[in-house]
């Protein structure tokens, strides 16, 4: 192992596996019986950009690349993978340090960020320095003739199902996926998985905002979000800077999360069981 500032690092190659196995005794049929089960890990990733850390989140220990990515785009530092030239994924015992360099112009705005964001005083919203930060505006998805087909939704919600290979050994994550709809089908493209519901979002933001694999097929404004938690703000945000124009979701959705995505021209699909789902926002997108 090489040291970084008094750290010993471990290096990209060494980040540690998403499970465990742990032993533990389980109850079946009025029995206690020693066994054993996979758990998800989970450990800090910190995300530096020029060298000064901007985040701290507690996350599922894979897709960090994405991961990164896509957390510089929902937060509005980048627009644009490229504008991240730089990239020094640093594994830790205790964590993840993930080292960007901007360009010259995506650095300037986030130092400039950051001095107007020194000022005032902290509200302790989810680390957001500002109730104006936390609820900043996001242009609205573009209108376009899209639709996606009843049946559409219920493939998407099952595809989903069989993707969650992390989720079925665990049963503690959540996932996110990206559903690309053609004329007569559609596909779920890639799915994310974390142990926060954000993280497993940015993480597909990231791979999308990659064009790397099947992401280079990929058409945000032709497709749909799919999520397995509820819906909050910050999903529906999440989702206008992939710019897609639905999220559907597994779970249900809060009252500002209808009205964020109300006015931000996406249409909100919740409760998907089984046939069955609810259309909260935009129904025109939807069609038998």
């Amino acid at each position: 192992m090489d040291k970084t500032c008094g750290l010993e690092r471990e290096g990209k190659d060494d980040i540690p596996p998403a499970t465990s196995e742990v032993s533990n005794i389980i109850r079946r049929q009025g029995v206690l019986q020693a066994s054993h089960r996979q758990v998800a890990e989970e450990l800090p990733v910190a995300f530096s950009y020029g060298g000064t850390t901007h985040a701290v989140m507690m996350a599922s220990p894979q897709d960090i690349e994405d991961f990164a990515v896509g957390f510089s785009l929902c937060e509005g530092i980048i627009a644009q993978s490229s504008e991240i030239e730089t990239m020094d994924i640093q594994s830790f015992p205790a964590g993840i340090d993930v080292q960007m360099q901007l360009s010259d112009q995506q650095r300037d705005a986030l130092t400039a960020r950051r001095r107007h964001m020194a000022g005032p005083v902290g509200c302790g919203l989810c680390g957001i320095e500002s109730i104006t930060e936390a609820v900043r505006e996001f242009p609205p998805v573009g209108d376009s003739d899209f639709k996606l087909r009843s049946e559409q939704i219920v493939q998407a919600a099952e595809q989903m199902w069989h993707s969650q290979v992390l989720h079925r050994a665990t049963g503690a994550v959540h996932a996110a996926g990206f559903y690309q709809a053609y004329r007569d089908s559609g596909e779920i493209l890639a799915v994310r998985e974390d142990v926060g519901r954000h993280n497993a979002l940015d993480k597909l933001a990231g791979f999308l905002l990659s064009g790397n694999g099947k992401a280079e097929n990929a058409d945000p404004s032709r497709g749909a979000v799919v999520v397995t938690s509820r819906v909050s703000l910050e999903m529906v945000q999440k989702t206008a800077a992939i710019r897609s124009p639905v999220i559907m979701a597994i779970s249900a959705p809060t009252a500002l999360a209808i009205r964020t995505a109300d006015a931000l021209n996406i249409t909100l699909v919740a409760l998907v069981r089984g046939s069955e789902f609810d259309v909260y926002t935009h129904p025109q997108r939807i069609t038998e």
